[in-house]
């Protein structure tokens, strides 16, 4: 078994890559982007969301939403973040080394000259199996130094539902002989967006998770942010489970408060986004931001959190 890459067309765009191996395939938009328009098993249903009446078309002056999986910068402005990503980009398909079977290309965004940036995607699907490895990076290619995280989100379809895990419980460190400093201070941070309610009933805070599911009868937006370390986040639909996989670095500063975790919905869609350090970068420096993507199907329903940590985070590894 081995990957292996080729150029399609696909939702009306002539040139998009594919890269596919037995088991799954994606779909990376040429003509725009850089962005990952399709990940799903071979010949299934595409585990991303899209926005049809916005697939197929370049050009346009403005940032469109698309769907699939991009790369944006934080913390998010109304400038610099929202730069177009209409323009064809580059690509390279790398050599595999020997005894390697699996496939791995390089994208890269013409600069957002006004602003001094470069976006970067590199994919590596393994040449069996589900796992992909996204390096995301971001590159100063502007005069002046400039202050970035790298910001990577994911377009989830209408229907399913988001599973956060939470750090394990702990008892009350006074009820623990030879506590440490450590045992008397907070260990999770969660950042509030000024249209959440926390009463949403999409929203479920719960022992060992937080769930969020996404309804398009909704009329309201929520998004909420995590220092997260708990290594992976989920999203389940109709029977398939897409996993992202993430490092926290501790000690590091993040945006929003510390968030290297983010979730937003609306009536339309889910993101599961994940963000890199804030660092300064200095004229031709980059920082990078690693994902690691699986994708599992038959997966059970999501019920109570006993299910979930049955039949979800046994696969996702927490």
């Amino acid at each position: 078994m081995s990957a292996s890459t080729e150029i399609i067309s696909y939702a009306g765009w002539a040139r998009n890559l594919r890269i596919a191996n037995d088991d799954v395939e994606l779909v990376v938009t040429l003509d725009v982007g850089p962005r990952v328009i399709r990940y799903a098993t071979r010949g299934g249903e595409n585990q991303f969301g899209e926005s049809p009446d916005q697939l197929g078309k370049s050009g346009e002056t403005r940032w469109m939403p698309r769907g699939g999986h991009r790369l944006w910068i934080a913390p998010e402005d109304k400038t610099r973040t929202y730069a177009p990503d209409n323009r064809p980009i580059e690509h390279q398909v790398m050599t595999a080394r020997p005894g390697q079977s699996g496939a791995q290309v390089r994208l890269v965004q013409g600069p957002d000259q006004p602003y001094g940036v470069q976006k970067e995607i590199e994919i590596a699907l393994a040449g069996s199996g589900s796992q992909v490895t996204v390096v995301h990076r971001i590159g100063n290619v502007g005069a002046r130094p400039i202050e970035v995280s790298p910001w990577a989100l994911t377009v989830m379809p209408p229907g399913g539902t988001a599973i956060v895990p939470l750090p394990e419980k702990r008892p009350h460190p006074g009820s623990i002989p030879g506590s440490v400093d450590a045992d008397y201070w907070p260990n999770q941070t969660i950042a509030l967006w000024s249209y959440l309610d926390l009463k949403d009933p999409r929203l479920m805070l719960g022992t060992r998770f937080i769930t969020v599911r996404q309804d398009p009868r909704a009329t309201t937006l929520l998004k909420f942010g995590l220092s997260h370390a708990a290594g992976w986040l989920g999203y389940w639909r109709d029977g398939g489970l897409f996993v992202k996989s993430i490092d926290y670095q501790a000690g590091k500063l993040y945006p929003d408060r510390g968030c290297n975790f983010e979730l937003y919905t609306d009536p339309n869609i889910l993101e599961v986004e994940t963000l890199g350090p804030l660092v300064t970068l200095a004229p031709g420096e980059k920082t990078e931001h690693v994902e690691t993507w699986r994708l599992f199907t038959g997966v059970a329903a999501i019920g109570d959190e006993a299910s979930i940590a049955q039949n979800v985070a046994t696969l996702a590894g927490g």
